[in-house]
């Protein structure tokens, strides 16, 4: 009677409470102890409670290791038939579950019942330590694990341990080398399902999660998580030796390897060594001269998706990371974060070399190589070496010609973005860099810097024939001239001069004043 229940769809049982209804009685019963909470199985090894003989039974083959269950295909053993029929999906590509709403489709009625949260918003489980919500139950256990610090799931060749079992499988992965989900598109393998799911959204685009604040759209929950911290200012995730707060679990990850000195992530071709694999893989590049990432409005490639990001913001003008101190807006969260040290004084990257601190580990980065004298980054057109792939890609447009940053006042194109900061200043008017000393503002920090010179009495620029010093490169230009005897300033009238000065001097006294001479600039007005 109950076998033909499958065949004709009759679920005779229903549940009071949830209006949910079965077809066997036994299931009726197993879910109302959901209801009841009532946990009547109990696992003599970890004193672990279940409403169902079976969940017991699964679960007791955690501590005994048993997978009875083995994929005729690979090979893959697993604890619960469940998960084998799931894992056998793989391979068949079979998806039997659909959204009604918009037809994705899923090889599990769990990732189905998750995925419609997406469309209600529903997220039924709260945590009762924190208040924060779950649109799914597991998600709950594993975020209640961050509170009690529990991680019982062990790694037997590095006994590395985890709050959940997907993050432990996921890590033995490492070990094995294992990546058994493909791309159809690309063939780019994965050791993650979801990292498969990600990536396949780079070929159709889609970004289904939404920020409700700024509409600001995401290929990953995550992603969006992470993002909607920005608005609400969260940093849940603090270093236990500094005390620094980060808004992402894989940011204060990467920092506490500051206080290590780890290194995980190695290059095979060079053996150079990273603390992040993100730094790792733009490394690569350097090697492979792969650039998969291309922009739609101008062409132009990138070794990293998160780098197109930031480029096309130069065309949207998108600078969604805001200063709560002084409202500077960025185009990306580091920026804002070394901005914001700024404000602080933080200086938290310190040189082991000469002791020099820093407020950005990129900095820091790029500082060391003045004592290694490494030059990583190379053009390819005329072989010049850069210490800074900035300072290449700032080099290469001198080749390309290519003027990004445009003035939206007056049309006028710059190759800098710093430039073009400047030069909005002669329409704003705006001066943001002031002594502190006398008040006089100016447009660049450079004229500040040479300016407060006039105080403290600094002359870092000595001439090595006569030691004379003086406070600015360009006098001691200036200066050396009279050694040299070097008149590099002519009149159309045959006459030379040392400096641009009296050239213009002698043009304003002589018929001859409209030449108009290929010389050095004058440094600009502050």
């Amino acid at each position: 009677m109950i076998h033909e229940h499958i065949h004709n769809g009759e679920k005779p049982y229903h549940c009071s409470q949830s209006g949910k209804r079965f077809a066997e009685f036994k299931i009726l019963k197993s879910n109302q102890r959901i209801h009841t909470r009532e946990r009547t199985y109990t696992c003599f090894d970890c004193g672990k409670y279940f409403s169902r003989s079976g969940d017991l039974t699964a679960h007791q083959r955690i501590h005994t290791g048993e997978k009875p269950y083995s994929c005729d295909q690979c090979g893959k053993s697993f604890n619960h038939s469940g998960s084998l029929t799931k894992h056998q999906r793989i391979h068949t590509g079979e998806k039997p579950y659909s959204c009604d709403q918009c037809g994705k489709s899923f090889n599990h009625s769990g990732s189905l019942t998750t995925h419609q949260c997406i469309h209600t918003g529903e997220k039924p489980y709260s945590c009762d330590q924190c208040g924060k919500s779950f649109r799914h139950s597991g998600s709950l256990t594993t975020h209640q694990r961050i509170h009690t610090g529990e991680k019982p799931y062990g790694c037997g060749q590095c006994g590395k341990s985890f709050n959940h079992s997907g993050n432990l499988t996921t890590h033995q992965r490492i070990h094995t080398g294992e990546k058994p989900y493909s791309c159809d598109q690309c063939g780019n393998c994965f050791s993650r399902s979801g990292a498969l799911t990600t990536h396949q959204r780079i070929h159709t685009g889609e970004k289904p999660y939404s920020c409700d604040q700024c509409g600001k759209s995401f290929n990953q929950s995550g992603a969006l998580t992470t993002h909607q911290r920005i608005h609400t200012g969260e940093k849940p995730y603090s270093c236990d030796q500094c005390g620094k707060s980060f808004n992402h679990s894989g940011a204060l990850t990467t920092h506490q390897r500051i206080h290590t000195g780890e290194k995980p992530y190695s290059c095979d071709q060079c053996g150079k060594s990273f603390n992040h694999s993100g730094s790792l893989s733009t490394h690569q590049c350097i090697h492979t001269a792969d650039k998969p990432y291309s922009c739609n409005q101008c062409g132009k490639s990138f070794n990293r998706s998160g780098a197109l990001t930031t480029h096309q913001r130069i065309h949207t003008g998108e600078k969604p990371y805001s200063c709560a101190q002084c409202g500077k807006s960025f185009h990306q969260s580091g920026d804002l974060t070394a901005h914001q040290r700024i404000h602080t004084g933080e200086k938290s990257f310190s040189c082991d070399q000469c002791g020099k601190s820093f407020n950005h580990s990129g900095s820091l980065t790029k500082h060391q190589r003045i004592h290694t004298g490494e030059k990583p980054y190379s053009c390819d057109q005329c072989g010049k070496s850069f210490n800074h792939s900035g300072s290449l890609t700032k080099h290469q447009r001198i080749h390309t010609g290519e003027k990004p940053y445009r003035c939206d006042q007056c049309g006028k194109s710059f190759a800098l973005s710093g430039n073009r900061t400047t030069h909005q200043r002669i329409h704003t008017g705006e001066k943001s860099y002031s002594c502190d000393q006398c008040g006089k503002s100016f447009r660049k920090i450079e004229y500040l810097t040479i300016h407060q010179r006039i105080h403290t009495g600094e002359k870092p620029y000595s001439c090595d024939q006569c030691g004379k010093s003086f406070s600015q490169n360009s006098t001691l230009t200036t200066h050396q001239v009279t050694h040299t005897g070097e008149k590099p300033y002519s009149c159309l009238c045959g006459k030379s001069f040392a400096h641009s000065g009296s050239l213009k001097k002698h043009q304003k006294t002589q018929t001859c004043h409209l030449t108009s001479p290929s010389f050095p600039a004058p440094v600009p007005d502050p």
